[in-house]
């Protein structure tokens, strides 16, 4: 029998009425989160929301209810390494990755504890490094879904200063000499000042989502290790390389941050030309976090997720 979890609740962010979180079993035993929001009413299926680097369900919450309110399940979860999740190191603020076939078992083990209360058709919805592993794991087999939207996944990883090249050498080379579980010289600061985020424009959505890890610090994730670096160029090169994302026969729509300064643009508009049913959209001047962005710019987000839900699961109710 599933095993409740917790749910944070802040005053600008409070848990969504009815929602429910459990634990359950990943790859190699670890313990995981995820929770379940319901419709009221005239359910047209599932979406499998997946955050990404850093984030924790309860960042969430705001998305949850715009997609109950269109009539669907969502089912979030937090990835091994962050959130409530079990931690991959002592120091719990680093962010760690041992490769990308634990996160794809993961992610099976996710579908396969709540299958039987997602009603079809399915929906992948993934942000960043989630985006990512949804893309990957529909590249390896993955065919429940009916379709998937994607906001700024981490198609490729922009490394700042450094060169690319140097970045990856670095990151596979130090993780073969087990060193991997070192920190990267990236910036690892928990919160920061709003005028100083390169994540969003919105001051209240950035505030609501800084209060949440005030409120419970275990959520918090700090700078990444160079064993997750080394993950996420070995999950972007198995995308964009070989058959990849060719495999995926679903529609997928790929929106991407205008202004973005962590994923590579050129690489999302590469990997969405290899999809069989892919749509490239660049929202201008937009920061990052697109689901955390202004509402102009997640205007443009949700009409183009209301665009493929109509294909899929047909017209919401009037």
């Amino acid at each position: 029998m599933a095993s409740s979890a917790p749910l944070v609740g802040t005053a600008a962010a409070p848990v969504p009425d009815g929602a429910e979180a459990e634990w359950f079993a990943g790859a190699g035993g670890v313990r995981l989160r995820a929770a379940l929001f319901s419709p009221d009413h005239g359910v047209r299926g599932s979406v499998v929301l997946s955050p990404g680097r850093t984030e924790a369900i309860e960042k969430y919450y705001e998305v949850a209810r715009r997609l109950t309110s269109r009539g669907f399940v969502v089912l979030i979860h937090d990835w091994r390494g962050q959130g409530l999740a079990d931690r991959l190191l002592p120091n719990r603020l680093l962010g760690h990755a041992a490769g990308f076939k634990d996160f794809l078992a993961d992610y099976q083990a996710l579908l396969a504890a709540f299958e039987s209360r997602l009603p079809r058709p399915w929906i992948a919805l993934g942000h960043s490094m989630g985006g990512c592993l949804t893309l990957l794991a529909m590249a390896e087999g993955e065919r429940r879904f009916a379709g998937a939207v994607l906001s700024a996944p981490m198609l490729g990883v922009r490394t700042g200063p450094v060169p690319r090249l140097v970045a990856r050498t670095l990151a596979s080379v130090l993780t073969l000499a087990g060193q991997g579980g070192r920190p990267t010289p990236t910036p690892g600061a928990v919160t920061t000042p709003f005028e100083s985020n390169i994540v969003t424009h919105d001051r209240a959505r950035y505030a609501r989502n800084e209060g949440q890890l005030i409120a419970c610090p275990d959520l918090a994730l700090g700078a990444p290790t160079w064993g997750w670096l080394d993950f996420a160029f070995s999950a972007t090169r198995r995308l964009a390389t070989g058959r990849g994302a060719a495999r995926i026969p679903v529609p997928v729509t790929v929106i991407a941050a205008g202004d973005d300064v962590l994923v590579d643009n050129g690489a999302l508009q590469a990997v969405t030309a290899r999809l069989k049913a892919g749509r490239f959209l660049e929202i201008p001047g937009a920061f990052h976090e697109i689901l955390q962005e202004t509402d102009a710019v997640q205007a443009v987000f949700w009409r183009e997720f209301d665009d493929l839900a109509a294909i899929v699961a047909g017209a919401p109710e009037a």
